[in-house]
């Protein structure tokens, strides 16, 4: 009886012995995790990147998720994220916050975007300018007759204020004036290019990168700078000559300059296989 009970104790040991090696094989001391937050526009891009550097670095996984650039960079100051991805330069306020607790917020472009401004296909309006877009916006403006197109009033969606895109869009479109009261708030880039496709007299701005994958469901219309200018899409070569006035950089934020893995990942993203992702999914390379 002692000897059954030996034996069973012993291949119970070592059951428990190559489960604990199983696991430790798969997430343990050979797998080290990188974690990137933050900006909504910048996941699609980010999660390609991910999948394409994981093929060729087994020992590590890249995991990725947005909530907004705000919600990137208070990660980055909790020490919650190894990269913040931002569409938004970081605030003086937020690195006076980082720095109180030790985190120095080193900033790398990795990409540009130009922000598309999206309509339902049915909708006849082909241009906008600036102050036409202001005017939307902040709420003087309310039916698309009053910028050339039918007496249909015009629904405006946003992102959140915790999007880099909606501080973006506030500060060079609107000129730091508050979005109206009527301007629909959309928790993902997502929600306001599927609320586009449903919604005939519809408007959004969204990373161009999202208005390509969305295809012809979506009409970008053409921007002005000014009244008297000449209607710009935001193709590559406008957003790099900056013709197209509604562009910006898309950045990496690190706590100090990136090191080990997130070194080899942030390396990766401005290499050439990186920078032919960025041109792939609809953003635009930094050089």
């Amino acid at each position: 009886m002692r000897n059954v009970t030996t034996r069973t104790l012993t291949a119970i040991s070592i059951g428990l012995l190559g489960m604990l090696a199983a696991c430790s094989g798969k997430k343990g001391n050979e797998v080290t995790v990188v974690t990137v937050k933050g900006s909504d526009t910048m996941v699609h891009l980010v999660s390609m990147w991910a999948e394409a550097f994981m093929k060729n670095h087994r020992d590590v996984e890249i995991s990725t998720t947005g909530g907004g650039s705000g919600t990137g960079i208070a990660a980055l100051i909790n020490g919650t994220t190894d990269i913040c991805a931002s569409s938004r330069d970081i605030k003086d306020t937020e690195r006076a916050q980082a720095e109180q607790k030790g985190i120095t917020p080193v900033e790398t472009m990795v990409a540009r975007d130009g922000i598309a401004i999206v309509v339902n296909p049915r909708n006849p309006v082909q241009e906008l300018s600036l102050d036409q877009l202001r005017k939307i916006y902040t709420g003087v403006y309310t039916r698309w007759s009053q910028v050339g197109g039918p007496n249909e009033p015009i629904t405006a969606l946003s992102r959140e204020s915790s999007s880099g895109t909606y501080v973006f869009f506030q500060e060079h479109v609107l000129n730091k004036e508050d979005f109206a009261q009527t301007v629909r708030l959309m928790p993902a880039t997502s929600a306001i290019i599927q609320s586009v496709v449903l919604d005939r007299w519809s408007i959004g701005y969204v990373g161009i990168g999202y208005a390509h994958e969305a295809g012809p469901q979506v009409k970008i219309l053409g921007v002005k700078a000014t009244e008297a200018g000449l209607a710009v899409m935001p193709t590559e070569a406008a957003v790099h000559s900056g013709e197209y006035s509604i562009a910006r950089p898309l950045f990496f934020y690190t706590d100090g300059d990136p090191t080990g893995a997130v070194k080899q990942f942030v390396d990766f993203c401005l290499g050439p296989d990186g920078q032919r992702i960025v041109r792939e999914t609809g953003y635009v390379p930094v050089q």
